[in-house]
């Protein structure tokens, strides 16, 4: 019982810093994305939605890439603490996934004249929000510990075949979608809206952090509750 005791006052402490920090990051994203940053010009300040947009669909990419290499590792290891995490981490991932498909649709409207399009990369975000919403409904459906675990980890691998084609969808297809702009090699995107962009990024992982253990320490308290031997 002494770990899950443990556990539990490091996420609440984890919470109080990390919340901290987040204002901090997103009062300066915000300052920086709404005034600092310069209108485009062709898209002048609705290019400002790509500062929300932009940084939710990376996290959610993100965090479901984790939860896929989450449940791999506990097919392959047994652990039960990896899919006690990839549970934890979900809701955020949806969250923010649902976020990107809203904003794409507000962006969509003047840009390209459509709120919705069946465009590659379009489709491909909302596959990944289906993923969610069932691997997030397999936790609370199911009730077997064996079948819960099996179904949340083949819902994410299946899912993790996904992720490629929503990246690689403006190269593969004719998509309304610009190519990258940003690569390794470097970045079309001019430092001024670099910055907020990145700045942003950092904000919306931090929440993500502060969503992830708050989940974490209730599925923690849960665990203590009912046995030590029970996710």
């Amino acid at each position: 019982m002494q770990p899950f005791i443990k556990l539990s006052k490091m996420s609440f402490k984890a919470q109080k810093y990390i919340f901290i920090l987040f204002i901090i990051v997103f009062s300066i994203g915000v300052i920086e994305a709404l005034v600092l940053s310069p209108e485009d010009y062709k898209q002048s300040d609705s290019v400002r939605i790509m500062y929300v947009h932009v940084p939710s669909a990376w996290t959610s990419v993100g965090i479901f890439s984790l939860i896929a290499i989450l449940s791999l590792g506990n097919l392959v290891f047994k652990n039960k603490y990896f899919l006690l995490i990839a549970k934890s981490l979900a809701p955020s991932g949806l969250v923010f996934n649902i976020i990107a498909l809203v904003t794409g649709s507000i962006w969509g409207r003047p840009t390209w004249g459509t709120w919705w399009a069946w465009d590659a990369r379009i489709t491909s975000m909302l596959i990944l929000c289906i993923f969610y919403i069932l691997y997030i409904l397999s936790w609370r459906i199911l009730e077997n510990k064996t079948s819960v675990n099996k179904v949340t980890s083949l819902i994410s691998i299946l899912g993790l075949i996904n992720l490629p084609i929503i990246k690689f969808s403006v190269e593969w297809w004719n998509t309304l979608h610009q190519p990258a702009s940003i690569t390794l090699s470097g970045s079309s995107i001019h430092s001024s809206m670099l910055v907020p962009l990145f700045i942003m990024t950092a904000a919306f992982v931090l929440f993500s952090i502060l969503i992830f253990l708050m989940k974490y320490n209730t599925e923690l308290i849960k665990i203590k509750n009912k046995g030590l031997d029970r996710i």
